[in-house]
């Protein structure tokens, strides 16, 4: 059961088609047709629905942008519906709408669901919903990193959960290893920085500064600087309040204030509103009062010594040292000194911690040779089981004496950790290089698959580890581009025949130009071009009944009327419904 069908897809503007509507079905479809009719751009433009790279230079000339559109069939309950929905996505009757457009400048955007969307995001999906395979994935194939990629992906939980720990040991020794050497190179930049705070910390400490003891003695400094003319205020002040002892004739403030008091007492009696002015008049002859008594006392406290302000200056002075090196105030000097303490701290603490991290370095080492050991245990376990499924598949197309292997090597390193019994080279997946190896046929060597395979082989190869990956790792929708290329006769019936089998549990689409894989399609879809070189929405037609039978007997003999090639072609599509 298919749990996402990809339904349609519509085309507008992208290379040689001008406005095309491809629609499609569950199970196996086959997408035929001359070459250059632009049978490609399907899978070119279902990459972009996937978040492909845009190309600016697919947009058809004197266009302004290619605009390509797909519907997808998804179960409401799938982790691509979630996703889609975070991002502000709406189902479309159960499907999900998917649209990207490229104009002729290299602009890109991507919609999902009526809502614009990172062109990442789609690539996101793309993972769970299809899986795309052209010539450019079969070369992919011939890369070491993606080898060992396909066995991992293929043994699952026995390779995962110790590659997670390994990976997570690997990030942290990276660390301890960039933190050691850092400590290590930079020895003698950590040394002159501790002597500089340790001097500015000993110029502190001498000084002893206090909390607010800045502000304090600026204030104290500003009196005893003004103490002649504060003193000379204060008297003054005071004989005006309370008189002045040497002339007791003179008239004062508080002399007068008694007098008026005197006046309104002897008639308050007489009305309460001048009652409640004697009692007023009477607080500030007290108020009054109070203030001359400690005006008196100011000017006996005043402290003219020119000695203390001497001192005051003095200790000022080595205070304004610090905070022109060390804050802009006292507050400022005390915070950069206890942050430097603990930098101090730091920094004497160096051969301690380069004690430690060496001893957590080598730890790591240890654990992560452990993990490796575990990993290429794990790896050769699935190789074999992985090989011998391939090996299978590649009976079924037409190949019944290859053989498939593996081929797991460590490289001796030095500085590398210690794997079994030998140091080797390490990296973020291990220390295993893995390469797929084929031998065609009994007596030849197993060889790299770059070297010992065909066109045709490395096609049919790419094809049986995706069957292996169905029967595990399942995709709803798989794309195949050309995978038959290089092939020919049996092996081309054998390939469709696969196919078709892939085809019942999940869907298929195949760009082909070989009647023997077409035969085997649930529906057979040609473009063709219009006079004029281009696709039109006319140029997509579901063939079926007389004439798909036309179809291949052209893809057959290059005839549509050929009697040979007809009788060929009704007998491929016999041979296919026999086996459905």
């Amino acid at each position: 059961m298919v749990c996402s069908v990809l339904e349609e897809m519509r085309i507008r503007s992208l290379g040689v088609i001008d406005d095309a509507v491809v629609e499609l079905s569950p199970g196996f479809t086959a997408v035929t047709g001359e070459t250059g009719a632009g049978k490609t751009m399907v899978v070119t433009s279902l990459g972009l629905l996937l978040g492909g790279r845009a190309d600016p230079a697919l947009v058809r000339l004197g266009v302004g942008r290619a605009v390509v559109e797909g519907r997808i069939a998804v179960p409401a309950d799938s982790s691509a519906v979630v996703r889609a929905e975070e991002a502000g996505a709406e189902l479309d009757d159960g499907a999900l709408l998917i649209s990207r457009t490229i104009s002729a400048e290299g602009r890109s955007r991507a919609y999902l669901g009526g809502r614009s969307v990172p062109v990442g995001l789609l690539a996101e999906l793309a993972d769970e919903l299809v899986a795309v395979h052209g010539q450019t994935d079969q070369q992919g194939l011939l890369k070491a990193n993606r080898q060992r990629g396909a066995l991992d992906r293929y043994a699952g939980e026995s390779v995962a959960v110790p590659l997670t720990a390994y990976a997570d040991a690997y990030k942290r020794l990276r660390a301890v290893s960039v933190e050691l050497d850092e400590i290590v190179t930079r020895a003698r930049e950590r040394a002159q920085e501790a002597d500089m705070l340790r001097f500015g910390l000993d110029e502190i400490a001498a000084v002893e500064p206090r909390a607010g003891e800045d502000a304090e003695l600026a204030e104290e400094a500003e009196r005893l600087g003004h103490a002649e003319a504060l003193s000379s205020a204060a008297t003054a002040a005071h004989a005006a309040l309370a008189g002045n002892p040497e002339d007791p004739e003179g008239i004062d403030a508080a002399t007068l204030i008694a007098g008026a008091h005197r006046a309104l007492e002897a008639v308050r009696s007489h009305d309460p509103a001048l009652a409640a002015l004697a009692d007023r008049i009477g607080e500030i002859g007290i108020l009054a009062g109070d203030v001359a008594g400690e005006l008196a006392g100011y000017a006996d406290d005043l402290d003219a010594d020119p000695l203390r302000l001497a001192a005051v200056e003095e200790r000022r002075a080595a205070l304004n040292a610090l905070t022109r090196k060390y804050g802009t105030d006292i507050a400022a000097v005390l915070a950069w000194a206890e942050q430097s303490a603990a930098r101090l701290t730091e920094l004497d603490g160096d051969d301690e911690r380069i004690t430690e991290l060496t001893a957590e370095r080598d730890e790591l080492r240890t654990e992560l040779g452990a993990l490796a050991e575990q990993l290429t245990k794990a790896r050769a376990e699935a190789a074999e089981r992985f090989a011998a499924a391939v090996t299978a598949e590649l009976a079924s197309l037409a190949m019944p004496h290859a053989r498939v292997s593996f081929d797991i090597r460590q490289t001796e390193d030095p500085d590398g950790v210690e794997s079994g019994e030998r140091t080797v080279a390490y990296g973020p997946s291990g220390v295993d290089e893995v390469e797929l190896l084929l031998a065609p046929h009994p007596g030849a060597p197993p060889r790299p698959i770059a070297k010992g395979a065909s066109g045709g082989e490395l096609s049919r190869v790419m094809l049986a580890v995706e069957v292996v990956f169905a029967g595990t790792d399942p995709v709803p929708t798989y794309l195949f581009d050309e995978v038959d290329a290089g092939v020919g006769g049996k092996a081309a019936v054998e390939i469709g025949r696969r196919l078709a089998k892939l085809a019942r549990t999940a869907q298929v689409v195949v760009v082909t130009h070989l009647p023997q894989v077409a035969a085997f399609a649930d529906r057979q879809l040609l473009v063709e071009k219009t006079n004029d070189g281009s696709v039109t929405r006319s140029g997509v037609k579901i063939l079926e009944g007389e004439d798909r039978v036309r179809e291949l007997s052209r893809m057959l003999a290059g005839q549509e009327d050929s009697e040979t090639a007809r009788a060929h072609a009704e007998e491929l599509l016999a041979t296919a419904r026999g086996e459905a």
